[in-house]
């Protein structure tokens, strides 16, 4: 008979050999940063479907309020590492105390190296890094990946799961809360604007540097990190309830498909007393987002590790097995420009409206080649 411990060693083991699911959804939201989400728009004016045009504004993040299907590309990253926390990561007071120092280090490194490729990832085009401290942007998407992220594996390395739950609910609950009653500066009590949220003042006040488009309030701003980190916590959540699941298929489908539903009415019912809002990253927001990401995990673990259709997993696989590496090359190379030098012959013959499609087809077809280059030598470059 295994131990409960060596029961949950061998389930990890278990997890490890079927992330595939994992790597594939990560590589598919990936696959829409690297220009694929240009696609529909370019078909649009081709073909002149009404059908094309719903899918090209979905691949549009909303003006303010409201939801769309490409919002939920910087969550359901957030999510997935989050999983990984769950399925693989412990209290480090079960490590001995020179391997637990390790780790924590390693921890810290990666928030640091997020956040500062978040900032080179900023200004690493058009006039490129700054001359003045004052004219660079410091938040950034990998700069909020890594700070839900290091908070998540902060209460899962030190705190546990029951106090893990209650500071995911106590943030949801908390935000909401101040968002609602808590005046500073003009700003906020129930503002929920794009000027006079009590985001802004933050913002405005304890921000240094610019902030996004110099708006009031950066879509990667400080406050808003708050409810980033339930993100996070979800994922790891998780990802602890598909080991506990794994041997049985079914009864994990079955209870993942229920949570994500329960979890996206939730967040949903939320939306009407607490609009969502990517940008605010409201508490509603994050409740739809983390519905939406546990039914896509769902929907591609049924496909990928319980019927086996592996094959077009791996396209997205490829991606995802090097997603740091992918996201930072769409701001340091022009990849739209390496397409139209490329196939410029081909792409100046078509049509003028098939043109379009053929350059945004070519850059994630070059940026693949390049990531698969690196799949195939094991080159995983993780932070």
């Amino acid at each position: 008979m295994l131990s409960e411990q060596g029961l949950k060693t061998q389930q990890i083991k278990v997890m490890k050999k079927r992330l595939l699911s994992i790597d594939a959804l990560r590589g598919f939201d990936m696959f829409w940063i690297l220009g694929a989400e240009s696609l529909f728009a370019a078909l649009f004016i081709v073909t002149g479907w009404p059908i094309l045009a719903i899918f090209s504004e979905q691949m549009e993040h909303s003006l303010w309020h409201g939801f769309r299907t490409y919002d939920l590309i910087f969550p359901l990253f957030i999510f997935l590492s989050g999983v990984s926390l769950g399925i693989a990561a412990k209290p480090l007071s079960s490590y001995e105390p020179e391997q637990s120092k390790l780790i924590l280090h390693h921890g810290i490194k990666r928030l640091v190296l997020l956040i500062s490729f978040g900032i080179l990832y900023n200004h690493g085009w058009g006039n490129g890094i700054p001359a003045s401290f004052d004219g660079i942007r410091y938040v950034s998407v990998l700069g909020r990946i890594g700070i839900a992220w290091f908070v998540a594996a902060m209460l899962v390395w030190y705190a546990s799961e029951k106090t893990q739950w209650l500071v995911a609910g106590v943030l949801l609950v908390g935000y909401w809360l101040l968002l609602n009653f808590v005046t500073l500066g003009g700003y906020g009590g129930g503002d929920f604007s794009a000027n006079g949220a009590l985001n802004a003042w933050f913002d405005q006040n304890l921000l240094p540097g610019i902030t996004y488009q110099e708006m009031a309030i950066d879509p990667e701003g400080i406050l808003s990190n708050v409810t980033s980190i339930v993100n996070a916590l979800a994922g790891v959540f998780i990802g602890r309830y598909m080991i506990k699941n794994i041997s049985s298929p079914k009864t994990l489908l079955i209870g993942l498909s229920i949570i994500g539903l329960f979890v996206l009415a939730l967040g949903y019912l939320w939306g009407i007393f607490f609009p969502i809002n990517k940008t605010l990253w409201t508490s509603s927001f994050t409740l739809v987002t983390i519905g939406y990401s546990i039914l896509l995990l769902t929907f591609f673990y049924w496909l990928i590790d319980v019927l086996n259709f592996t094959l077009w997993a791996k396209f997205f696989a490829v991606i995802g097995t090097n997603s740091i590496i992918a996201y930072l090359g769409s701001s340091f190379i022009d990849w739209q420009y390496t397409s139209q030098s490329i196939f410029g012959g081909i792409i100046n013959i078509l049509p003028v409206g098939w043109q379009q499609f053929m350059i945004f087809s070519g850059m994630v077809f070059l940026q693949w080649l390049v990531l698969y280059w690196l799949y195939r030598r094991n080159i995983f470059i993780k932070v």
